[in-house]
């Protein structure tokens, strides 16, 4: 029997080992994740600031070649012999002209070309190209008489452009003779100068999806980092992380726009993450070495300090399986004055007042049981015992006419036999029978239920209209939903002593009934409104126990409906009841 005492210790044990593994680790993990994230951000930080620092130098170096393009090409378009020249509409003539003094001002690697205003190109110089007509000359004259500068694709090579137009004088003013566009080409050599110019970002420049330049050494890859780039894999986010060809960059990108300023590509300047990775990588195994070392020292000093503690608890586990199953006779033996001593104590002084209490219980129950049915009881036979009483005392102490006294002969009927139904369903109740329910007209019901309570809604001068069509029938135990609409409409008129009205309505709405009972008192105290359904819930009345609308709601609920309160008259002032019963 001894190792069987000392089996549910240990299992104990290993779950605090293992939940103390878990927190320690869960602690390193944490800490190990936001020294890594703060080292990761740093590095981040780091490899954005030299991007646009690359960027910055790019942008630098673009603007300036062109702005000299820009420079080169005003002056030619300036200069008397070039208009001349431009004003004979000859083609070599013209390059003839014109490249003589290119050849002095500009960059032999640049691209110059001279067309109509329409686009017909009538001679190239320098890096001439196969074309019969330059269309972005079009796009660009919409910003004539500036020049227009962007990119653009000609002989499928891309080219930064610079759009120049040339006047003449003329008897209406300055007109257009000829248009001159000059551009160098951007291909991989720009791309190794910037490259170098940036301290070592590579460039990839991409129009309509495809690879046009770049830094990037892909020959040994089977251009697979070019497949990648042209299928998109590179994110667009600046400062996100990327892969190409298995390796990792941080990238930075920016538009390419054509002449008219719109885009027509991007510009992607990447920087190497790999020495991150590996500065990153090296504080990991750290990491982890020293999360390993805390989670063996923490492991151990738990299972030190918990063996001793977990033996007493073995008694408490028992006797609280005891417990469980009803035995509330079990006792703990207290072998100790410690915290776990006091607690065996505890648990034995629990159980005794646990059996007490349940042996209470049981009789606060069976009393409470037989209040509650001696008050709704009560309740039930307020209304139709103050009717008869009311009509018997007019009947002794008033001198009526025989039709007021036919009146209170009816009401003290009507109100005899809601007593005799009462007493009759109480014997059901106890008896155990059920209540056969009939198909009844919800008019009828509601000028039944009416009835014992007009007297004292005329003396209040209280307004009682019922708007309810006469072919509404549905299935209902009728004199319980009598009661219902005769505490809905009696309370509202205790509600309004110096008279109002009441409006009592009801409409079809599916395979339902929505009925409403609103009044035109002071409404719901906010005090009450939460708990208006709940037993012994009331406010403001002289009379009554709090009981009506809880017991009128439980018979609308056992009819298969729901009886609750809205804003009346929009909210200014009144209550409003209403009440689904299925059809």
């Amino acid at each position: 029997m001894k190792p069987a005492r000392n089996s549910r210790p240990v299992s104990l044990l290993w779950k605090i080992l293992l939940s103390t593994s878990i927190s320690i680790t869960a602690l390193f993990a944490v800490l190990g994740w936001f020294l890594q994230e703060q080292f990761a951000s740093v590095a981040n930080s780091t490899l954005e600031q030299e991007m646009r620092a690359s960027f910055q130098a790019y942008d630098s170096l673009w603007n300036a070649r062109a702005d000299q393009l820009a420079t080169v090409s005003l002056a030619l378009s300036r200069m008397p012999q070039v208009r001349a020249a431009f004003g004979t509409g000859d083609q070599n003539t013209i390059r003839d002209s014109a490249s003589e003094v290119w050849d002095k001002l500009a960059d032999p690697e640049t691209l110059f070309l001279v067309s109509d205003p329409v686009g017909n190109v009538i001679a190239s110089v320098g890096k001439s190209v196969d074309l019969g007509q330059a269309h972005f000359v079009t796009a660009a004259a919409k910003t004539f008489p500036k020049q227009a500068r962007g990119m653009v694709v000609l002989g499928g090579r891309l080219y930064q452009i610079v759009v120049t137009p040339v006047y003449v004088a003329s008897s209406q003013g300055e007109a257009l003779l000829d248009v001159l566009a000059a551009g160098f080409p951007v291909d991989d050599s720009l791309g190794a100068e910037l490259k170098t110019s940036t301290g070592g970002s590579d460039f990839v420049f991409l129009v309509n999806g495809k690879v046009a330049a770049s830094t990037l050494d892909g020959s040994h890859l089977d251009g697979s980092w070019a497949r990648q780039t042209e299928a998109a894999e590179l994110a667009a986010a600046h400062g996100q992380q990327v892969s190409i060809a298995g390796s990792d960059y941080y990238q930075f990108t920016a538009p390419l726009n054509d002449v008219q300023g719109n885009p027509m590509g991007e510009l992607r300047i990447l920087r190497t993450a790999d020495s991150a990775r590996v500065r990153i990588a090296q504080l990991r195994r750290r990491l982890v070495i020293l999360w390993i070392a805390a989670m063996l020292a923490g492991i151990l000093l738990t299972y030190l300090l918990a063996r001793r503690l977990l033996r007493p608890v073995e008694a408490l586990d028992r006797a609280a399986a005891e417990i469980g199953e009803g035995n509330y006779d079990v006792r703990v033996p207290v072998q100790s004055r410690d915290e776990i001593g006091r607690l065996a104590g505890t648990f034995n002084g629990m159980c005794d007042s646990i059996r007490q209490g349940r042996e209470e219980l049981i009789r606060q129950e069976r009393i409470s049981t037989i209040g509650r049915l001696s008050t709704s009881i009560i309740h039930d036979l307020r209304n139709p015992l103050a009717a008869i009483y009311g009509g018997a005392e007019m009947l002794v102490d008033t001198d009526l006419s025989p039709e007021q006294v036919r009146r209170l002969a009816a009401n003290i009927y009507r109100s005899s036999r809601q007593v005799q139904d009462l007493l009759q369903e109480l014997a059901d109740v106890t008896e155990g029978r059920g209540h056969a329910r009939e198909i009844c007209r919800l008019r009828e019901v509601i000028a039944a239920a009416y009835a014992p309570v007009a007297a004292n809604a005329e003396a209040h001068q209280v307004r009682v209209k019922i708007d309810t069509p006469e072919d509404i029938e549905l299935p209902l135990d009728r004199s319980p939903m009598e009661r219902v609409f005769q505490n809905l409409i009696s309370n509202a008129v205790e509600a309004m002593p110096e008279g109002g009205s009441i409006s009592i309505r009801a409409e079809r709405e599916d395979s339902s009934v929505l009925v409403s009972v609103e009044d035109t008192g002071p409404g719901i105290p906010a005090l009450i409104a939460p708990q208006l359904f709940q037993p012994f819930v009331t406010a403001g009345k002289k009379n009554g126990l709090g009981l009506g609308l809880a017991l009128s709601r439980k018979t609308v609920l056992s009819h298969g409906g729901d009886l609750w309160t809205e804003e009346a008259n929009g909210g200014k002032n009144g209550a409003r009841f209403v009440m689904r019963l299925p059809l």
